[in-house]
């Protein structure tokens, strides 16, 4: 049996080899900030990809898609701020999650925006 951190890093190689295949190329990987961790840096065409990777052994409570709620977007977005900042990147950015449940892998591009989050007054 694996544990979470086994569980995790087999989950994210899963979702590296799905954003490749889907034409992705991975930039960077468990990119860490102060503000939190960015499991997948990737291009995507013209855009840089946040990518959050997550895999529950069930659709259950949610699945892996519910485990991404409001904190963790806005942790995510802090830290894509700061990659932003750090490596004065200047394309277009998105926000897109991996969902691994058992042997079901989902990509879901465009998943939030930070307007979701931080709605503009």
């Amino acid at each position: 049996m694996m544990d979470q951190a086994e569980v995790g890093a087999a989950a994210e190689e899963e979702a590296c080899r799905v954003l490749r295949a889907e034409g992705y190329l991975i930039v960077a990987r468990n990119w860490r900030t102060r503000f939190g961790e960015i499991d997948i840096v990737a291009r995507d065409g013209e855009v840089l990809v946040f990518v959050e990777v997550k895999a529950r052994s069930s659709s259950g409570y949610g699945g892996a898609e519910g485990a991404v709620g409001r904190a963790k977007q806005r942790r995510i977005i802090a830290a894509a701020k700061a990659f932003l900042a750090a490596s004065r990147c200047e394309l277009a950015a998105r926000f897109d999650v991996v969902a691994v449940e058992g042997n079901d892998v989902r990509l879901l591009r465009d998943a939030f925006q930070v307007d979701d989050v931080w709605p503009s007054s």
